[in-house]
């Protein structure tokens, strides 16, 4: 039985509030810079609290127990919550669910959620606006002020805490809600691309979202397929339990260290971008200094330029190559029992395959054209704005080397400063609107990724933000 609700109490009191499905750090964001401005927010979240992947214990969380930050937190927290000092530069996924719960706690933002609950579809509604359909997760959820808040991974998830959310009973009640547009933060690493290998494996294989500890791997030979930055961390893990670790990759990479002359390597050159050409030459050979040349350790040469792609933010792999801990192997051709045949010829058997495939878009309860699907990935105006709707946002979908979650606030202030033009002042707000179903601006700031289904949403990051913060200016 669905109990209907207009999202904010009686309509004709208060306006519509705003959905934000997640409550990891991109709904977060668009929560906090929202609410900021005095625009209500109904919040749907599918764990029990904050934090989105961060929290391993969540439903749809793919975090893993020797997981840490990539980036360092300098680069990577948000302005108005830096971490402490007693917080280590490359924090472990302890440390920022942590540091999730104090910005929640910090800004007031459990009270928008309704945690325990899954978004199942998110619809026009014909009156205007949009109804969003969820269903609780718990025997018992109440609408208002939640006290928890919960993992924004994958799926769907609905919390909301407007004073007339609706108030269910009974497991897996079903609510429809009234809004007035809806943000999508439920994040980009929650759904696994698992490819299917030709033959059949004898052994045991799953994807890195299942992975959780090294000590699953003990005594096993195992093959991991991929060397993204996740397959690194759980060959590095695997090299001290596993009986033996390979890893079959498909082209080279660019390895970076996470310290460069005794600080966080991300943290260096932070001033005036340099050109691309520069920037690439340069780099590549500090790299050599510090990691050598990978490809004297088995791995293939890149057929790309350092950030054409994401980089390996891992040389402890090279440590371990360099040690003969583990070997690279070719691409897979197939799999008979327990043994996998390479593309060159070799074989080899294994009892663990472990698929660092990483992972694909998860949108499933929106009508896909209403995000102009195309391909691998929406097509939307910064990454952001869907053509089709001017009610419709999607939070965190946009991947950068050292944007970090103070980038993604930017995207939600920049929601929240759109949203406060169509009320404030509908001219300015329609012009831009016109913009967002137009060409889409140069965000590759010279770069020439590489023509991947995890590249499709990749930007370079002061592009990105410098095409943001005067969209930014532009509405205020």
């Amino acid at each position: 039985m669905s109990k209907i609700t207009s999202g904010s109490g009686d309509a004709a009191a208060a306006p519509l509030p705003y959905a934000v499905i997640g409550a990891g750090p991109s709904g977060l964001a668009a929560t906090r810079a929202l609410t900021r401005r005095g625009i209500a927010v109904l919040g749907y979240e599918l764990n029990a609290d904050v934090g989105g992947l961060w929290d391993i214990d969540g439903p749809r969380s793919t975090m893993y127990e020797s997981a840490h930050l990539i980036s360092s937190k300098t680069t990577t927290q948000f302005a108005e919550l830096p971490m402490g000092d007693d917080v280590a530069d490359y924090p472990s996924h302890r440390e920022l669910k942590k540091y999730f719960h104090e910005y929640a706690d910090r800004f007031g933002l459990r009270e928008h959620y309704r945690f325990g609950t899954e978004v199942t579809q998110v619809e026009p509604h014909p009156d205007g606006g949009w109804m969003v359909r969820s269903r609780s997760l718990r025997a018992s959820t109440s609408g208002g002020s939640a006290s928890t808040s919960g993992a924004s991974g994958g799926g769907a998830s609905t919390s909301g805490a407007s004073g007339g959310g609706a108030s269910t009973s009974g497991e897996h009640a079903e609510t429809v809600d009234r809004v007035a547009g809806v943000v999508i933060a439920n994040g980009t690493l929650s759904e696994p691309n698992v490819p299917q290998l030709k033959g059949g494996f004898d052994g045991e294989i799953f994807h890195t979202s299942a992975y959780k500890k090294a000590t699953v791997l003990a005594g096993k030979r195992v093959l991991i397929i991929g060397a993204g930055n996740s397959g690194c961390d759980i060959a590095v893990d695997a090299v001290h339990h596993a009986d033996s670790v390979d890893m079959s990759v498909r082209r080279g990479y660019y390895f970076v260290p996470k310290y460069l002359f005794g600080k966080p390597a991300d943290t260096l050159n932070q001033g005036k971008p340099l050109p691309p050409r520069i920037k690439q030459a340069v780099d590549s050979r500090v790299l050599k200094l510090f990691t050598g040349d990978p490809v004297k350790l088995g791995f293939p040469k890149p057929d790309y330029k350092i950030y054409e792609s994401h980089p390996i933010v891992n040389s402890l792999i090279l440590h371990h190559l360099g040690h003969g801990d583990l070997s690279i192997k070719p691409d897979v051709d197939h799999v008979d029992g327990s043994t996998v045949f390479f593309r060159d010829g070799t074989s080899r058997d294994y009892d663990t395959i472990v698929l660092a495939t990483g992972y694909t878009l998860h949108y499933p309860f929106i009508d896909p054209a209403l995000l102009r699907w195309n391909g691998w990935s929406p097509q939307l105006y910064l990454n952001i704005f869907s053509p089709q709707r001017d009610d419709l946002f999607v939070m965190g979908m946009v991947e950068a080397s050292g944007l970090g979650w103070q980038g993604r606030y930017e995207q939600a202030e920049l929601i929240a400063s759109y949203v406060q033009a169509k009320a404030d002042r509908p001219d300015e707000a329609a012009a831009f609107a016109a913009k967002t179903r137009g060409p889409q601006p140069d965000l590759t700031g010279g770069y020439h990724y590489l023509g991947l289904e995890r590249m499709s949403y990749y930007v370079n990051k002061d592009a990105y933000r410098g095409a943001v913060r005067a969209a930014i200016e532009e509405l205020s």
